[in-house]
Parts: C-alpha cells; structure tokens; sequence
C-alpha cells in the first residue's frame, strides 16, 4: 500500500480498475447498473444479435419512468413508441433476469430516486445507467455517471466499461445558509459561477460545512446537477447521514455484512494533503434563494438580483441576446414579478419527500392563483405514500393542488407532461434549455420554496416573504 495522500475519487477509483491500458482507458468494474425503458432497448438488441448474455443479472436493476404518464397508470399507455419500450424492459428483464418494478410496482419511480431508497446505491460502489443524472448517487461517495447506449451493452454483457480517468476538482463550500437557502439554489449558485462548461473532464467532490450539514435528499440533488457544469459526476465523502440514511432499507447489508461495510465506508474520505487538480472555494452567505433566466443552468441569479448585461457576461453576445429573446426576457429586468404559468415540483433532482416537505411548508393556508396549472409529481410511490401519510397530501389539496403519480413527468418531455410552447414553467428539475420540457415552452429552474412561492402568488416571488 502507499502512503501517498489519495482522495476519495481516487480509492473509489482505483479499487475498480480490472486493466489498465498504455495511454487509453481503464477496463472499469461496475458494481450497480441502472436501466430504465428509453436507453435500454437498443442495448438488448445488440445482446440478441450477438448471441451474448447478461453476465450478472443480479447487478442490474431496471424501473419505467421516463415515458409514463403520471395520471391513470391502470390504463394502457396511449402513445405507441413509449408503450413499446415499457413492453421491451419488461420482456428484457424477464428474459435475462433482471429485477424488474414496472407501472404499478409499489416500488416504480424514477430511477435516481429508488435507487437509494431501497438501498441499492451504497458507498464506495461504482454506479452507471444510461441516464447523464446518474450523477445524483455520488451523494453517497459512490462513483456515478451517465453512459451511452452501447456503454450499457457493454456492462450487460461485461459488467465492465472502458472509461479514461477524469482529473479531479473539489469545491468547498463552507459557513451557514441564509434562511430560505435550499441544496438546489447551493447548485444553482456554484454552476452560475463556473458556468456549465466550467467542470468539463473533471470529477467533482463536494466538501465544507455546507455539504457535511446537509442531509443525504439534498446532497443528492447537489450530485444530481454536477453534470449541468460539465462535470463527469459529482460525490459526498460518506458520514454518519449516509449510514444512518442507508441502515436498515430493504437492499442495504444486515448484521455482520453490515459491521464489514461500515468499516471499509468509513475509509473513504480524502485524506488530509491529497492533492486535486483544481480547487474552488465559496462562502454560504453568499447564496441566496436562486432563478434561472436563460436557457442553460448556468444563467442563474439570486432571486433579488437583475438579469445581467451582455457586458458582464462571458461568452458571446449574440448567443446571450438569442436566448432572452427565447425566454421573452431582457438585459437589466427584475425577475422578482414575471408572471409564471405552469409550476412543477418533481423530479430525479427535488422529487423526494424532503422537496415535498418544503412545498407544503410554504403553501399551507394559502391557495393556488388561478393563472398556475401545477404538476405535483413525487419521485416514487414510496414518496407517494410518505405524502400522503405526513398529512401532505390534505395540505395540497386545500391549497387547490393536485398530486400526481410518479415519473419523470414535465423534466424532458418525452411524455404526456409538456409545457405548452411560449408558457413560463418554475420547475425544480436540472435543465431549461429551449424545448426541454416542451417545443417552446420556457423553464425556469428552482428551489422547491421558489416554486411554492410562485404557484400561490402567480408570479416569481421571494420565498423568504413567507417563511
């Protein structure tokens, strides 16, 4: 063993590599793979046309939710290419062994959400799926990433990938969040400042207080976006939080197995004088409650602030100028006052119980304004129950809210849940670049507590006036 310092990545790393490769990639291990109805069929395909089989069914993991729809699950799905691909995962995971929690599985829901709340994603684990928010279970000092479709044959049939080792940054974020300061605008807030190319080829982990004092919901949602900056995947050094989260869920280890994992995760943490490649430092005071303005997560100001100049903008001018047209908006305008009309709270970034906590915090005694259509989409149907069993669910429904069930819903827009073009959208989920979440419909990316905020006031609003 050597005593040179190593980070955190590194150990996870490098405890994975099968072969190293002169001056190419590493032949990669994979512990836990993901798959989900939309990346997954063309990948099978190449399994079948090859005569290859899976070689650890039991390391796969597949759930439906990009493509359903999040009201009437019971009823078959209308449109054909999303029934399709339902169809195939099914027949797939029941052909090679795959455990399976399609629609209507008590424990269906996206992917990034039941992953951990089984307890599949576990610390020190290398964890992919075809899907680039994998990034969300580095929350767990695991190492995370989206892979292409080919890349998911490749661990079907391997359990392993060729991937090149990515440097490493680390960015510290330390003292105490203001009042009404969620993990999202924490995000937000670090992504406006390196813009969203600004972690390209880089692994990012996550230290400070903030992040120590956060729990294990919100720092998946700080992983969950590590890509929108660039970054490969993002991770949290493992703590009390993530043993104390993880113990007792249905796929976590038990008795001695328990006591064996616990004392490899508590290696796992950088040690001190280990050296990154690049290094940035924030203060928590700094962030306030954030709103996105533009069309990529990186154009985001504190909710009080003024849309930038193009003067005071890197990049170009012509580019800045084409996405406010997109949005409607322009240089030096408050955003405090837009008026907003759709509201959507879900999710694989703010689509767990504790999002949904922060919503109600907000709404309850008050009602939903006329102008907002709100989609209310939990995680998971374990999310969903939480909901309903915390009195959450009597909360919504006297603002004038109503739940839906669980999915990917108004994210992407590969289902029922569009955003009508030209309309404005407060979403909690991870990307507003134009058409995202419907052909011309315009996002702007959230807290849950800016979201609340809107969806009783009818326009962008200052939490922190409610709380």
């Amino acid at each position: 063993m050597s005593n040179t310092p190593s980070t955190l990545f590194d150990k996870v790393w490098d405890a994975h590599v099968v072969r190293k490769i002169e001056d190419g990639p590493d032949v990669f291990f994979i512990d836990r793979h993901f798959i989900h109805e939309v990346t997954s069929p063309v990948a099978f395909l190449g399994l079948q046309n090859r005569g290859i089989n899976v070689m650890f069914s039991e390391r796969t993991f597949a759930t439906a939710d990009h493509n359903t729809p999040t009201i009437n699950q019971h009823l078959p799905v209308e449109d054909p290419l999303s029934a399709n691909q339902l169809k195939a995962l099914e027949q797939n995971s029941a052909k090679y062994g795959i455990s399976h929690w399609g629609l209507g599985n008590p424990k269906n829901g996206i992917v990034h959400v039941v992953g951990p709340e089984n307890g599949i994603t576990l610390p020190g684990m290398t964890i992919v799926c075809g899907d680039s928010h994998t990034s969300t279970h580095g929350a767990f000092g695991a190492i995370a990433f989206g892979i292409g479709t080919s890349e998911v044959e490749m661990v079907l049939s391997s359990q392993c990938i060729m991937q090149p080792k990515p440097k490493k940054m680390r960015i510290n974020v330390n003292g105490a969040l203001n009042k009404g300061v969620t993990p999202k605008d924490v995000i937000l807030y670090i992504i406006s400042k390196l813009t969203t190319a600004g972690a390209t080829g880089y692994f990012v982990e996550y230290a400070g207080d903030v992040f120590e004092n956060m729990s294990m919901e919100g720092r998946m949602t700080v992983c969950n976006m590590s890509i929108e900056m660039g970054a490969r995947g993002g991770m949290i050094a493992p703590d009390e939080t993530t043993y104390a989260y993880i113990k007792g869920r249905e796929k976590a280890p038990q008795g001695e197995a328990w006591d064996k994992a616990l004392a490899y995760w508590k290696t796992l943490k950088t040690d001190e004088g280990a050296s990154f490649d690049v290094e940035y430092n924030y203060n928590a005071a700094d962030i306030e409650p954030m709103i996105t303005y533009g069309t990529n997560p990186g154009m985001g100001i504190g909710i009080t602030k003024n849309i930038p100049l193009s003067t005071e903008v890197e990049g170009g001018k012509s580019t800045y100028e084409k996405s406010l047209n997109y949005m409607g908006f322009h240089e030096g305008e408050q955003m405090l006052g837009k008026k907003v009309d759709y509201v959507f709270i879900g999710s694989c970034t703010n689509g767990r119980i504790e999002d949904f906590r922060a919503f109600a915090s907000i709404i309850k005694g008050r009602k939903k304004a006329d102008n907002v259509t709100a989609w209310i989409v939990p995680g998971s149907h374990i999310v969903e129950r939480q909901i309903r069993e915390e009195g959450i669910l009597d909360v919504l429904t006297e603002a004038g809210f109503q739940l839906r069930q669980p999915g990917c819903s108004a994210c992407l827009a590969m289902n029922d849940d569009k955003i009508p073009a030209g309309k404005y959208a407060v979403s909690t989920s991870n990307r507003n670049f134009e058409g995202r979440q419907g052909p011309g419909a315009r996002t702007l990316l959230a807290s849950p507590l800016v979201a609340a905020a809107a969806a009783v006031t009818g326009v962008v609003t200052d939490p922190r006036e409610f709380i």
